[in-house]
Protein backbone atom coordinates (compact mmCIF):
# COMPACT_ATOMS: atom_id res chain seq x y z
CA UNK A 1 0.00 0.00 0.00
CA UNK A 2 2.76 2.56 0.81
CA UNK A 3 4.79 1.89 -2.75
CA UNK A 4 1.38 2.65 -4.43
CA UNK A 5 0.67 5.59 -2.66
CA UNK A 6 4.14 6.80 -3.39
CA UNK A 7 3.69 6.08 -7.15
CA UNK A 8 0.66 7.76 -7.37
CA UNK A 9 2.30 10.83 -5.67
CA UNK A 10 4.97 10.93 -7.70
CA UNK A 11 2.72 10.86 -10.90
CA UNK A 12 0.68 13.95 -9.19
CA UNK A 13 4.14 16.10 -8.64
CA UNK A 14 5.49 15.31 -12.44
CA UNK A 15 3.54 17.75 -14.85
CA UNK A 16 4.11 20.44 -11.49
CA UNK A 17 8.67 19.66 -11.88
CA UNK A 18 8.02 19.82 -15.97
CA UNK A 19 6.51 23.01 -15.20
CA UNK A 20 8.94 24.28 -13.38
CA UNK A 21 12.22 22.95 -15.82
CA UNK A 22 10.19 24.60 -18.48
CA UNK A 23 10.14 28.03 -16.24
CA UNK A 24 13.66 28.10 -15.76
CA UNK A 25 14.51 27.36 -19.33
CA UNK A 26 12.28 30.17 -20.21
CA UNK A 27 14.77 32.49 -17.48
CA UNK A 28 17.72 31.36 -18.32
CA UNK A 29 17.02 32.39 -22.60
CA UNK A 30 15.50 35.48 -21.45
CA UNK A 31 18.72 36.11 -19.27
CA UNK A 32 20.66 34.93 -22.28
CA UNK A 33 18.85 37.61 -24.43
CA UNK A 34 19.63 40.39 -22.40
CA UNK A 35 23.27 40.23 -22.62
CA UNK A 36 23.30 39.63 -26.02
CA UNK A 37 21.46 43.11 -26.00
CA UNK A 38 23.68 44.85 -23.08
CA UNK A 39 26.79 43.85 -25.35
CA UNK A 40 25.30 44.74 -28.80
CA UNK A 41 24.18 48.00 -27.34
CA UNK A 42 27.71 48.56 -26.06
CA UNK A 43 29.52 47.74 -29.30
CA UNK A 44 27.21 50.45 -30.75
CA UNK A 45 26.73 53.36 -28.76
CA UNK A 46 23.61 55.49 -30.08
CA UNK A 47 23.64 59.76 -30.94
CA UNK A 48 20.85 59.96 -29.15
CA UNK A 49 20.83 61.87 -25.95
CA UNK A 50 19.07 60.68 -23.27
CA UNK A 51 16.86 63.75 -20.92
CA UNK A 52 15.57 62.73 -17.99
CA UNK A 53 15.28 59.76 -15.37
CA UNK A 54 12.02 59.32 -16.34
CA UNK A 55 11.47 56.11 -17.99
CA UNK A 56 10.55 56.76 -22.02
CA UNK A 57 8.60 54.85 -24.05
CA UNK A 58 10.08 54.46 -27.15
CA UNK A 59 7.24 53.75 -29.14
CA UNK A 60 5.70 57.24 -28.33
CA UNK A 61 9.58 59.17 -28.32
CA UNK A 62 10.00 62.11 -30.66
CA UNK A 63 13.55 63.08 -31.87
CA UNK A 64 14.61 65.82 -32.82
CA UNK A 65 17.79 67.34 -34.40
CA UNK A 66 20.13 69.36 -32.54
CA UNK A 67 21.76 71.96 -34.65
CA UNK A 68 24.42 74.95 -34.21
CA UNK A 69 24.47 78.17 -33.04
CA UNK A 70 27.89 79.14 -33.82
CA UNK A 71 28.08 80.04 -37.52
CA UNK A 72 25.11 81.01 -39.90
CA UNK A 73 25.63 77.55 -42.16
CA UNK A 74 23.82 74.90 -40.34
CA UNK A 75 25.16 71.66 -39.09
CA UNK A 76 23.53 68.70 -37.18
CA UNK A 77 25.11 68.35 -33.98
CA UNK A 78 23.08 65.27 -33.14
CA UNK A 79 19.90 64.11 -32.44
CA UNK A 80 17.72 64.51 -28.70
CA UNK A 81 15.25 62.08 -27.32
CA UNK A 82 11.58 64.34 -26.54
CA UNK A 83 9.46 62.96 -24.20
CA UNK A 84 6.25 61.94 -25.57
CA UNK A 85 4.08 63.64 -22.40
CA UNK A 86 5.86 67.04 -22.79
CA UNK A 87 6.38 67.36 -27.11
CA UNK A 88 3.94 64.48 -28.04
CA UNK A 89 0.55 65.48 -25.74
CA UNK A 90 -2.72 65.45 -27.36
CA UNK A 91 -3.38 69.15 -28.64
CA UNK A 92 -6.35 70.80 -26.11
CA UNK A 93 -7.58 73.80 -28.14
CA UNK A 94 -9.55 75.04 -26.11
CA UNK A 95 -7.09 74.88 -23.10
CA UNK A 96 -4.65 77.15 -24.78
CA UNK A 97 -7.13 79.64 -25.46
CA UNK A 98 -8.34 79.59 -21.74
CA UNK A 99 -4.26 80.20 -20.71
CA UNK A 100 -4.03 83.10 -23.39
CA UNK A 101 -7.36 84.96 -22.10
CA UNK A 102 -6.31 84.17 -18.40
CA UNK A 103 -3.05 85.86 -19.53
CA UNK A 104 -4.20 88.46 -21.17
CA UNK A 105 -6.80 89.51 -18.33
CA UNK A 106 -5.07 88.57 -15.14
CA UNK A 107 -2.29 91.85 -16.19
CA UNK A 108 -4.92 94.21 -17.28
CA UNK A 109 -6.39 97.16 -14.82
CA UNK A 110 -9.18 99.06 -16.08
CA UNK A 111 -8.97 103.11 -15.53
CA UNK A 112 -12.67 103.43 -16.40
CA UNK A 113 -14.04 105.75 -13.68
CA UNK A 114 -17.72 107.81 -13.06
CA UNK A 115 -18.06 110.06 -10.50
CA UNK A 116 -21.14 109.65 -8.10
CA UNK A 117 -23.12 112.33 -6.89
CA UNK A 118 -20.78 113.22 -3.94
CA UNK A 119 -18.19 113.77 -6.50
CA UNK A 120 -19.77 116.16 -9.05
CA UNK A 121 -19.53 119.69 -8.82
CA UNK A 122 -22.42 122.13 -7.75
CA UNK A 123 -25.46 121.12 -6.32
CA UNK A 124 -25.15 121.93 -2.68
CA UNK A 125 -28.15 123.68 -2.09
CA UNK A 126 -32.06 122.05 -2.05
CA UNK A 127 -33.15 123.31 -5.88
CA UNK A 128 -36.87 124.33 -4.36
CA UNK A 129 -38.72 124.30 -1.20
CA UNK A 130 -39.72 120.89 0.11
CA UNK A 131 -43.53 122.13 -0.05
CA UNK A 132 -45.92 124.36 -1.36
CA UNK A 133 -45.12 124.36 -5.24
CA UNK A 134 -46.03 121.05 -6.34
CA UNK A 135 -43.52 119.73 -7.78
CA UNK A 136 -41.97 116.64 -6.68
CA UNK A 137 -39.04 116.82 -3.77
CA UNK A 138 -35.19 117.10 -4.32
CA UNK A 139 -32.35 117.53 -2.29
CA UNK A 140 -29.57 118.36 -5.18
CA UNK A 141 -29.84 119.27 -8.61
CA UNK A 142 -26.56 116.38 -8.87
CA UNK A 143 -28.74 113.59 -7.85
CA UNK A 144 -28.65 110.75 -10.85
CA UNK A 145 -32.35 111.84 -11.43
CA UNK A 146 -30.98 115.31 -13.47
CA UNK A 147 -29.02 115.44 -16.43
CA UNK A 148 -25.27 116.37 -14.81
CA UNK A 149 -25.54 114.11 -12.01
CA UNK A 150 -24.01 111.64 -11.00
CA UNK A 151 -24.23 108.02 -12.32
CA UNK A 152 -25.24 104.99 -9.86
CA UNK A 153 -23.22 101.73 -10.05
CA UNK A 154 -21.05 102.85 -12.99
CA UNK A 155 -17.32 101.87 -13.35
CA UNK A 156 -14.43 102.60 -10.78
CA UNK A 157 -10.86 102.59 -11.02
CA UNK A 158 -8.46 101.18 -10.97
CA UNK A 159 -10.60 98.05 -11.86
CA UNK A 160 -8.99 94.55 -11.99
CA UNK A 161 -9.49 91.14 -14.17
CA UNK A 162 -6.96 89.33 -12.29
CA UNK A 163 -8.35 85.33 -12.04
CA UNK A 164 -6.68 82.13 -11.67
CA UNK A 165 -6.68 79.10 -13.71
CA UNK A 166 -6.71 75.85 -12.23
CA UNK A 167 -3.38 74.24 -11.77
CA UNK A 168 -3.19 71.68 -14.29
CA UNK A 169 -4.74 73.58 -17.04
CA UNK A 170 -1.55 75.51 -16.77
CA UNK A 171 0.28 72.96 -17.14
CA UNK A 172 -1.59 71.38 -19.82
CA UNK A 173 -1.26 74.35 -21.57
CA UNK A 174 2.05 74.37 -21.43
CA UNK A 175 2.83 70.98 -23.27
CA UNK A 176 -0.12 71.46 -25.65
CA UNK A 177 2.10 74.56 -26.85
CA UNK A 178 5.01 72.25 -27.03
CA UNK A 179 3.73 69.62 -28.59
CA UNK A 180 1.90 72.32 -31.67
CA UNK A 181 5.02 74.03 -31.81
CA UNK A 182 6.99 70.77 -32.53
CA UNK A 183 4.35 69.01 -35.25
CA UNK A 184 4.33 71.98 -36.93
CA UNK A 185 8.09 72.38 -37.18
CA UNK A 186 8.33 76.03 -35.45
CA UNK A 187 10.38 74.19 -32.44
CA UNK A 188 13.96 74.42 -32.81
CA UNK A 189 17.05 73.11 -30.57
CA UNK A 190 20.58 74.35 -30.40
CA UNK A 191 23.66 73.64 -28.31
CA UNK A 192 23.20 76.76 -26.66
CA UNK A 193 22.94 80.63 -27.44
CA UNK A 194 26.73 81.73 -27.87
CA UNK A 195 27.14 82.86 -30.46
CA UNK A 196 30.93 84.48 -32.03
CA UNK A 197 29.91 88.32 -32.49
CA UNK A 198 27.59 90.90 -30.99
CA UNK A 199 26.51 92.20 -34.05
CA UNK A 200 22.70 92.01 -35.33
CA UNK A 201 23.47 91.15 -38.79
CA UNK A 202 24.44 87.89 -37.15
CA UNK A 203 21.10 86.82 -35.90
CA UNK A 204 19.48 88.48 -39.07
CA UNK A 205 21.51 86.09 -41.55
CA UNK A 206 21.38 82.90 -38.85
CA UNK A 207 17.23 83.24 -38.80
CA UNK A 208 16.80 83.74 -42.73
CA UNK A 209 19.41 80.56 -43.29
CA UNK A 210 17.36 78.68 -40.76
CA UNK A 211 13.64 80.09 -41.98
CA UNK A 212 13.01 80.84 -38.38
CA UNK A 213 10.28 82.79 -39.04
CA UNK A 214 9.71 86.56 -38.38
CA UNK A 215 9.46 86.33 -34.93
CA UNK A 216 11.79 84.10 -32.49
CA UNK A 217 11.59 83.41 -28.86
CA UNK A 218 14.93 81.99 -27.98
CA UNK A 219 14.99 79.75 -24.13
CA UNK A 220 17.61 79.37 -21.98
CA UNK A 221 17.67 77.33 -18.87
CA UNK A 222 19.50 80.47 -16.95
CA UNK A 223 17.92 83.74 -16.44
CA UNK A 224 21.84 85.32 -17.79
CA UNK A 225 22.36 85.11 -21.36
CA UNK A 226 25.68 86.04 -23.16
CA UNK A 227 26.67 89.03 -23.57
CA UNK A 228 26.87 88.67 -27.77
CA UNK A 229 23.44 87.44 -27.75
CA UNK A 230 22.15 90.23 -25.27
CA UNK A 231 23.87 92.92 -27.57
CA UNK A 232 22.99 91.02 -31.20
CA UNK A 233 19.23 91.00 -30.15
CA UNK A 234 18.92 94.26 -28.21
CA UNK A 235 17.41 96.68 -31.42
CA UNK A 236 15.84 93.71 -32.95
CA UNK A 237 11.94 93.71 -31.95
CA UNK A 238 10.97 90.21 -33.18
CA UNK A 239 13.66 87.91 -31.55
CA UNK A 240 13.06 88.02 -27.76
CA UNK A 241 15.08 85.80 -24.92
CA UNK A 242 13.47 84.58 -21.82
CA UNK A 243 14.19 81.67 -19.01
CA UNK A 244 12.72 78.65 -19.26
CA UNK A 245 11.11 79.07 -15.99
CA UNK A 246 9.19 81.79 -17.66
CA UNK A 247 7.73 80.25 -20.72
CA UNK A 248 4.22 80.52 -21.05
CA UNK A 249 1.42 79.93 -23.75
CA UNK A 250 0.84 83.40 -24.93
CA UNK A 251 4.66 84.59 -25.08
CA UNK A 252 4.74 80.93 -27.20
CA UNK A 253 1.17 82.17 -29.25
CA UNK A 254 2.85 84.78 -29.94
CA UNK A 255 6.28 84.32 -31.73
CA UNK A 256 6.24 82.01 -34.72
CA UNK A 257 9.72 80.15 -33.69
CA UNK A 258 10.22 78.69 -30.73
CA UNK A 259 14.13 78.05 -30.02
CA UNK A 260 15.62 76.19 -26.88
CA UNK A 261 18.57 74.73 -25.44
CA UNK A 262 19.33 71.60 -24.82
CA UNK A 263 19.78 72.78 -21.18
CA UNK A 264 16.11 74.22 -21.56
CA UNK A 265 14.56 71.24 -22.97
CA UNK A 266 15.93 69.37 -20.40
CA UNK A 267 14.36 71.67 -17.21
CA UNK A 268 11.50 71.87 -19.19
CA UNK A 269 10.81 68.03 -19.42
CA UNK A 270 12.00 67.92 -15.99
CA UNK A 271 9.42 70.37 -14.01
CA UNK A 272 6.44 69.48 -16.38
CA UNK A 273 7.05 65.24 -15.64
CA UNK A 274 7.53 66.34 -12.28
CA UNK A 275 3.83 68.10 -12.11
CA UNK A 276 2.44 65.66 -14.03
CA UNK A 277 3.24 62.42 -12.20
CA UNK A 278 3.44 64.22 -8.43
CA UNK A 279 1.60 61.89 -6.07
CA UNK A 280 -0.13 64.61 -4.36
CA UNK A 281 -2.05 66.12 -7.41
CA UNK A 282 -5.44 66.47 -5.67
CA UNK A 283 -3.99 68.94 -3.41
CA UNK A 284 -3.43 71.07 -6.47
CA UNK A 285 -7.04 71.00 -7.57
CA UNK A 286 -8.31 73.29 -4.55
CA UNK A 287 -8.60 76.97 -4.42
CA UNK A 288 -5.86 79.10 -5.75
CA UNK A 289 -3.56 80.22 -2.89
CA UNK A 290 -0.37 83.43 -3.14
CA UNK A 291 2.41 80.25 -1.54
CA UNK A 292 1.39 78.15 -4.37
CA UNK A 293 3.96 76.18 -6.75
Amino acid sequence: KKMNLLIKARQVLHPAVRNLSATSTVAQSSATAESTKKSSNETNPAIILSQTNHAISKRNTRQAWIENADAVTERKVGLIELHADVFAAQPRVDIIQENFEWQRKYRYVSMAETKTRAEVRGGGRKPWPQKGMGRARHGSIRSPLFKGGGVIHGPRSPTTHFYMLPFYKRVLGLTSMLSVKLAQDDLHIIENVDIPTRDAQFIKDLIEARNWGPSVLIIDKQDTFSENICYATDMLGYVNLMPSFGLNVYSMLKHDTLVLTVDAVKHLEERLLYQLNRNDAASKGGQFKLDQV
